[in-house]
């Protein structure tokens, strides 16, 4: 297996390069487990986004990364879209979107009535750790419009293949994505 050599904001890390089914090759990157990424990358992003009231986030890539700008930024608590309905979401709001490069399938997302609350009338970030094809956004966005929430930013640490080229989104890196050689 090869890696992809990366530098964020002067955090360096090898990403793995994974085969997905379809034949195009994707920069792995996991926050999950690693203490000092994820610190980095989360003090970075905070940086960012200092004038946004709360934070939105989909479990579950993103939620260590959320903890730590919340942190940083000294809010109490920040929102998770959960990708399951738990019991304790029944009064909560739901979206379906589209697919994301590593599903494949359509997907939804549910927002508790607790972080419906969290966004109504606020400025929001939507925060992740890599925005590629943007399906997995484009839910997100929805669930904050649903909640009356205001969309202020969308950050994410990675941006992968054209997605580097959205001006509406903040990211620390850009990544690519491998096609296969025909």
């Amino acid at each position: 297996m090869s890696n992809y050599s990366l530098d964020i904001n002067g955090f360096k890390t090898e990403l793995p390069i994974l085969t997905l089914p379809s034949g195009v090759g994707i920069c792995f990157f996991n926050l999950h487990g690693d203490v000092a990424l994820t610190e980095h990358c989360g003090k970075e992003l905070a940086k960012l986004l200092g004038d946004c009231d709360v934070i939105l986030t989909a479990e579950s890539k993103g939620l260590q990364l959320s903890h730590v700008i919340a942190r940083e930024l000294g809010h109490p608590y920040y929102a998770v879209a959960r990708k399951n309905k738990k019991l304790y979401m029944q009064d909560g709001i739901e979206v379906q979107y589209g697919s994301s490069i590593t599903t494949g399938k359509d997907q939804c997302l549910y927002l508790s009535k607790h972080d419906v609350d969290l966004l109504a009338g606020r400025k929001v970030a939507i925060v992740d750790d890599v925005v590629s094809t943007g399906a997995s956004l484009l839910g997100l966005e929805a669930l904050v419009k649903l909640a009356g929430g205001i969309i202020h930013k969308k950050a994410f640490v990675l941006a992968e293949g054209s997605a580097a080229k959205r001006d509406d989104v903040i990211y620390l890196a850009p990544i690519p994505i491998i096609l296969p050689e025909k």
